[in-house]
Formats: structure tokens, C-alpha cells, sequence
């Protein structure tokens, strides 16, 4: 083992002379080996069962694309991010896929489908019947609609580049799987408006004594100029391709059209229709907008609602606009029409009996919508299944409460049967959720038990001992669910999809400590599956990698744990203790007994990938990944108003337990984490001296930048000053005395973790005399995505570790144990 620690020692030390300081010019550097070669080696395909099951489609995929990719033109409009060249997703926003195959799953044998050179496309989509799988392909000027046969394995081009993917890249088939519902690049569009290079006038905005806070929000319209590109790029023109040749079928005028869909009956279209005044407060799916139902003429045969503008929704988690929302079809039935109304207002500060009450309406539409079920909590989902049941989930944030609800859709308005409340957080009584099969028009639906007296359920398993995925069967008249098969050591077993009505046979995709995903066929009854694929292990020498998961308390009694890695060849009575680093996430709870629940990862297949902190288990460095660091509320008590102290006790308590095992010293711990991670990283150095480094990626760190909430904090900043103020390390600046390394994203689109986060944190810890590292990485936004920003920021961290963690103590300060 010192042998090895020597060695990655020789591997990193000699890039310290590349590290960039000063006028140096900045270039990428790329991550140390074995590393560089695992982020070169391809993934395996991503499999995709048919609606027949009677094929997997398996895509391949590149590993991580180029920076060049990255820096193809991107405009950021109303909250989305696109490509002007082709008018779909942004390259930040996608993973393109490179290779296509069809595998039967009888025979098992593989078709590949042959493509062109360099094709790369994105959006698959199986038919109803399962006979082809269409897809966009992107190419130099816009994207292609494209299908593949799966009994020949050809594929072919139906339209030109003229697909419009800026709202959704989807399509959908209609039933008899002759046509394909596409968004096409208005005919006749003409060139992009010209950014005007003098502005004409100011951006006034205005608020004549409304309240309206908004939360934070990216990449929103900024003037006049994002108004008319926003208007350019995203009006679409709904069309029918059929997939046997023929003319291309418009459906009425072009439009804003951010949602379409198809009736299971394939005769009408439900839209959602943006129209202007546009805001530049919040994204385009609060714009003004009409919900209506079309026919396939383009005619509006029915009106849901003509939405205002929203951008006075409360900011409490459980407020949601006024008006219909959640617009939908009934999987079950040919035409009819479902979606919820808020009977609060919307503002979930109101007492209410009844918080959300379901419509109803079927065609022609021409009577007035039905109350389906009134809910005491709000809407969040709900399984479609027959004339008879429906499943029906309500969610309440403030105690993490949800209800299961079973009713009966063909008595509009009769009161529900409470099947089950429970903590959605908890993780050992997890019921599962219902199993779905595919309708002959291609919609899903409850997949229900041959004798149609029960349902299949399936769910993670989890247990102190790791997970163990399950079937069950609900019986739908005493609502009580019996396991018929269960998942066991050493595997962990999902099932992808149940082949026949009684579910005695299963597609599962199954791993192990050492075996990589693959899937396989099984008899429920017993006996060996059957291996359908075989894809490869893409980084063999984590197999040495040892795992354990450990378990420690916090003094307060609360349960915790983490998954300790040691590299390959460790002997801790040997060896003796390594430099370590914690990389975390804090979550808030409000059951200190949920919060304390371990679930031990021993059978599931582990390999790092793109920017994981794991990679630095092939330089010698030890890791405790994701040591939990719970915020408990107890009783209605606010989570964040003892985060710091909660927050410290966590870290401490993993401190001491590493410690106490022999494989770390107090004097060798280093701290990490992305986006929240990162924030925790910057308050653990602020508040405490556990930790001699930190490693802080993409974070937010003054609250007074987030002031109508931030991750699961519902309060306003002028509501909870104290503590917006005590959780930003911004305030305590001049408290961290342990260097730092920051890293963020140039694009960041995530809520809240905007660049400028960094850039003034930076600004801060330099002008109060910290040791500190600022890394900007071109173009990425908030994950990093281009290989040469994975393999430069896994140099970073190396380098960062090597320097402030591996190096003797006297080279730095050693820090006491402890709180400050």
C-alpha cells in the first residue's frame, strides 16, 4: 500500500508545475492516469424495452463529449436553452447518442441498425405495435425526423432539418402507429431577428403594490430583443408525418406550443398555447397561455382555460398557480379530458379543507366538466387504470406526508378510499408503486393481477442491509400488499418490465458488488435467469476498490452513516491512516428516526464517472462518500434555524468515526461537495476546524442572493434574517482560515447557484487574506459535461489535495478537532 501511495505521489506532483497562478496562460489539463483512460472508455448502450417486450432497443453512447460541442451557438430564452443552428436543446443540455441496435428477446440475437458516419441523434421513441423506433437526428442545420425498422434494421429519413425540438425534443406516435405528432419550423420562417446594437430605450419594469415574490430563476428574458428571438425560435408548426410516405399534414395556424398531445383515440390534440405579454421575472411555462383541445384539422373544438400571466404564486412549496393545471389524459380511456384546480388560491398558507379538486370532461366536451375527487392535500400523480380504480397520490412538503387514494373514475365525485399515508422520505416501508403496461394506442396504464382482483407493485427494498427490489401484490378491496418476489444477496435485481398478464415472467436488470448491469430473463416460479446482455465492466480496476458502510451517532442520538472506500491494496493495520476526504450532501427532515436510516450499498455495482469524487481513490487518497448530514425540524420546528450547529455535529461525529477506525487522522481530512454540497463545504470551514482543506463546486454561498427561499427553505429573507444570515459563509468570510478551492461552471443554470455566487465569494475570502483557488470552467453550466472540463477538474481536485491534504502537517497549520 505505501508503495502505492508513493506512486501516485510521483504520478501528481509533477503537474504542480503547470498549476496556473498569475499571467499564466490558462489551458485545460487533464485528470492523472488510470483516470484519463477510464473518462476515454465509451459507456455501455442504454437499453430501452419495446411496448411489445418483445425487444430491447440498445442505444449507444459517447462518453463525454468535446468542448467544441459545448461551444456551438446557444441562446438562453424564458428559462430554456437552445441551439439557434438547429432549434433544439442546447449541447449543455443534452447526451447524444451514436448507435443503435434491436435485441430480440426470445432468441436473443442483435441486429445492429446501420447509420451513417458521425450520425448522432437523441429522443428515441418506440411505436405502439413495437415494430419501429423513431428518433431525431441532429445535423448541420436543424433536426432530421428519423425511424428504424426493427424487423430489417434499416433505418430512414422522413423529413428534412426542419424539426422544431426548443420546447420538447419528444414526438409521439399516433395509435395505429401511421403518423408521428411533430413541431416543425414554420414554413417560410425566414432569418432570426438582428440583436440591436443601440439600445432604443430603457428595461422598465414596474409593480403597482402587487405582491409577487419569485424564487430565484435562470436564463429568463432580459428585453425586447430576447422577446422577439423567443418568439422566433419557439413558435412551432404542429404537423402529422406519416411513417409510410405522403404529404406532411398541418394542423392548424403555427403558435407558442409548449405542450401537445394526442387523445388515446388518436382524434383530438390537448395544447398548451403560449401568448404574450411575456415576463422577464419568470420562465415561459408561467407565461400567459390558452389550454384548448384541437381536432386534427387544427380546429379548436374545446377551451380549458385562458391562463394570465403567473408570477404571484406564493413561494411556499405546497402554492401553485390558480387555474387548471396538470392537463392530461386519461390512459384508460379513448377521449377524456382530466386535470386539477387549486381551491385555496393557490397559497397553501390558507386554511382549506379542500386543497385540490380534480375535473373531468369527455368528448365532444360540449357539457360542463364533472368534479372527479376532491383532495385534502396537493395533487402530485395519479396511476390510470380502468373504469373502476385509479390511484391517486397527494403530497404535503411542511411534514414530508403523502396519501395513496383509491377511486373509482366512473363515480364522478364520491370521496375517495385512503389506502395508505406515509413519510415519503421513509426508505425501509417504501410500499413501491404500481407496475404499468403499455394500451394498444401506446399510453400506460395499472398493470392489475390476471384475476383483476389486484395490483402489481414494485419498489426499492430497501434495508439495513442494502436493497433488495420487489413485486407485490396489492389487493384492491382490504388494500393490503403481499412481496411474491423479492431480489437477494448478492444481486440487486430491478424488474424492467413483467412479460405476461400474471406476471410470471420479468425482464430484470441485475448487478452485484463485482458483476456490472446487465439484463436478464426470469421465471417468477424459481430457477437461473437467463442473461439477455452482456456489457462489459468500463473501469476493472475499481474491482480491488474495498466498500464498507459504517455507521456512527451525532451526540444528539441521531443515527448516521457513510460508504467508506479505501483504494485497492489497503491494510489499515499495515498501512496505517490516509488522507481522506468526506464528500456530502445535507438534507433536511423532520423525523429524526427517518433521517437516521441506513441502507448499505454492498450489492450494487459501483464505477465513477465523469467529475465523481471517487476517482481519487486511484491516487491514494480514502473517501467517505455521502456521510449523511441531516437538518432535523422535529414538531414544526424550522430545519435551517439550527442548521450550523446540526451541521457541524454531523461532520464531527464522521470525523471521529473515521478516526477511531485507524484509516484517517485528524490532521489529514479534507471536506467536498457540489451545489448544496459546496455551500456545506464553506460552512463546515467557517464554523468549525474538523477539516484541513475544502474542495467547493458550483455552490451558493450568500443567501441574501436567494431571498425568496433556497433549497428546502420556505421562508422569505425578510421572515428568517438570522438565519439567511448565520447559514451564508459569506458572512463568516474572515472565519475561514483553511484554503479552498472553488470551482464553478461559466453557464450555471441551476436556481440559485449563479456564477456571480463564486466570483464574489472569491473576492471575499482574497480580500480578507485566505488561501483560495477560483476555477471558471468555459461554457459548462451547472454539472460540468465536456471531457476536457471533467478531466481538468479532477486534475484540480488531485492537485488540490496533493498540495493541502498529503503534504505533511507542518506545512500547514494543523487543525484542532472541533467546533469554534
Amino acid at each position: 500500500m505505501k508503495k502505492l501511495i508513493l506512486l501516485a505521489c510521483a504520478l501528481a506532483l509533477p503537474s504542480l508545475a503547470f498549476a496556473q497562478t498569475g499571467d499564466a496562460p490558462a489551458r485545460y489539463m487533464d485528470a492523472p492516469q488510470p483516470i484519463a483512460r477510464i473518462l476515454d472508455t465509451p459507456p455501455p448502450p442504454v437499453p430501452s424495452v419495446s411496448p411489445t417486450r418483445t425487444h430491447v432497443a440498445l442505444l449507444g453512447r459517447a462518453n463525454l463529449p468535446p468542448i467544441a460541442e459545448l461551444a456551438e451557438p446557444e441562446l438562453r430564452l424564458a428559462g430554456y436553452r437552445i441551439n439557434p443552428r438547429n432549434n433544439g436543446p442546447a449541447n449543455s443540455r443534452i447526451g447524444w447518442l451514436n448507435a443503435l441496435s434491436f435485441q430480440d428477446v426470445a432468441s436473443r440475437a442483435v441486429r445492429p441498425v446501420a447509420l451513417p458516419a458521425g450520425f448522432r441523434f437523441m429522443a428515441p421513441s418506440w411505436s405502439p405495435d413495437g415494430r419501429r423506433l423513431a428518433f431525431l437526428r441532429g445535423v448541420e442545420t436543424g433536426l432530421e425526423l428519423w425511424v428504424a425498422e426493427v424487423a430489417s434494421g434499416q433505418a430512414r429519413r422522413l423529413t428534412g432539418p426542419r424539426v422544431n425540438a426548443a420546447f420538447d425534443p419528444g414526438v409521439e406516435w399516433l395509435p395505429d402507429g401511421s403518423a408521428l405528432l411533430v413541431r416543425l419550423v414554420p414554413e417560410g420562417r425566414g432569418a432570426a431577428p438582428a440583436s440591436a446594437q443601440v439600445p432604443s430605450g430603457p428595461i422598465v419594469q414596474e409593480n403597482a403594490g402587487r405582491t409577487a415574490p419569485v424564487r430565484t430563476y435562470q436564463d429568463l428574458l432580459r428585453n425586447a430583443g430576447d422577446e422577439a428571438l423567443f418568439a422566433h425560435y419557439f413558435t412551432a408548426q404542429l404537423a402529422l408525418v406519416p411513417v409510410g410516405g405522403g404529404p406532411i399534414r398541418n394542423l392548424g395556424a403555427p403558435g407558442l406550443v409548449s405542450e401537445a398531445s394526442l387523445s388515446p383515440s388518436g382524434r383530438y390534440i390537448s395544447q398548451t398555447r403560449l401568448k404574450r405579454p411575456f415576463s422577464y421575472n419568470v420562465p415561459a411555462e408561467l407565461f400567459p397561455a390558452e389550454l384548448v383541445v384541437t381536432d386534427l384539422v387544427g380546429r379548436v373544438v374545446h377551451r380549458v382555460a385562458d391562463l394570465p400571466l403567473r408570477d404571484d404564486v406564493p413561494i411556499q412549496f405546497d402554492s401553485v398557480p390558480q387555474g387548471p393545471r396538470e392537463v392530461h389524459w386519461r390512459a384508460d380511456r379513448p377521449e377524456t379530458l382530466v386535470w386539477v384546480e387549486a381551491q385555496d388560491g393557490g397559497d397553501i398558507r390558507r386554511q382549506a379543507a379542500i386543497r385540490d379538486r380534480m375535473f373531468t370532461l369527455d368528448a365532444p366536451f360540449t357539457a360542463p366538466p364533472r368534479t372527479l375527487v376532491d383532495l385534502a392535500d396537493r395533487h402530485a400523480f395519479t396511476f390510470w387504470g380502468r373504469e373502476d380504480f385509479a390511484l391517486v397520490l397527494t403530497r404535503r412538503f411542511n411534514d414530508r406526508n403523502e396519501t395513496r387514494i383509491a377511486i373509482d373514475p366512473s363515480r364522478p365525485g364520491s370521496p375517495g378510499r385512503v389506502l395508505l399515508s406515509r413519510n415519503f422520505q421513509e426508505r425501509y416501508a417504501n410500499p413501491g408503486l404500481p407496475m404499468l403496461r403499455p394500451t394498444p394506442a401506446g399510453h400506460y396504464v395499472i398493470h392489475f393481477t390476471a384475476d383483476g382482483r389486484g395490483l402489481f407493485m414494485s419498489g426499492p427494498g430497501a434495508t439495513r442491509e442494502g436493497e433488495f427490489p420487489f413485486v407485490s401484490r396489492l389487493d384492491l378491496a382490504t388494500g393490503q400488499s403481499e412481496r411474491i418476489w423479492q431480489a437477494a444477496m448478492p444481486y440487486y435485481e430491478s424488474v424492467v418490465a413483467l412479460l405476461d398478464d400474471n406476471g410470471a415472467h420479468m425482464l430484470t436488470r441485475r448487478e452485484s458488488k463485482t458483476e456490472p448491469p446487465n439484463l436478464f430473463l426470469r421465471d417468477r416460479a424459481g430457477g437461473e435467469p437467463v442473461r439477455l446482455t452482456d456489457f462489459p465492466d468500463p473501469a476493472p480496476i475499481f474491482a480491488g476498490v474495498q466498500r464498507e458502510l459504517i455507521t456512527y451517532r451525532r451526540p444528539d442520538g441521531v443515527q448516521l452513516s457513510g460508504t467508506l472506500y479505501l483504494p485497492p491494496g489497503y491494510d489499515r493495520a499495515r498501512d496505517g491512516p490516509l488522507p481522506l476526504l468526506m464528500w456530502a450532501y445535507p438534507a433536511e427532515f423532520t423525523d429524526a428516526a427517518v433521517a437516521g436510516q441506513v441502507v448499505d450499498t454492498v450489492n450494487r455495482f459501483v464505477r465513477p464517472g465523469g467529475i465523481s469524487h471517487l476517482f481519487l481513490l486511484t491516487q491514494g487518497y480514502a473517501i467517505l462518500d455521502n456521510p449523511t448530514m441531516p437538518i432535523v425540524g422535529a414538531n414544526g420546528a424550522e430545519p435551517n434555524d439550527t442548521y450550523v450547529q446540526q451541521l457541524v455535529a454531523d461532520a464531527q461525529a464522521a470525523a471521529d468515526e473515521v478516526v477511531r477506525l485507524g484509516v484517517a487522522s485528524r490532521d489529514r481530512l479534507a471536506i467536498g461537495g457540489h451545489s448544496y454540497g459546496a455551500f456545506m463545504t464553506a460552512n463546515l470551514l467557517a464554523h468549525s476546524d474538523i477539516f484541513r482543506t475544502g474542495i467547493a463546486r458550483s455552490g451558493a454561498y450568500n443567501r441574501t442572493l436567494t431571498p425568496f427561499g433556497f433549497q428546502s427553505e420556505q421562508r422569505s429573507y425578510w421572515e428568517a434574517i438570522p438565519t439567511y444570515t448565520e447559514m451564508s459563509p459569506f458572512t463568516h468570510v474572515r472565519r475561514i482560515n483553511e484554503p479552498i478551492l472553488l470551482i464553478h461552471g461559466e453557464n450555471d443554470d441551476n436556481s440559485g447557484t449563479f456564477p456571480i455566487q463564486s466570483e464574489r465569494f472569491y473576492a471575499a475570502l482574497k480580500g480578507n487574506g485566505a488561501t483560495v483557488r477560483y476555477v471558471v470552467l468555459p461554457l459548462e453550466a451547472h454539472g460540468y459535461r465536456a471531457r476536457e472540463s471533467a478531466g481538468h477538474t479532477l486534475w484540480e481536485m488531485n492537485r488540490w489535495l496533493d498540495l493541502h491534504l498529503r503534504a505533511p502537517a507542518t506545512a500547514a497549520p494543523a487543525p484542532a478537532a472541533g467546533a469554534r
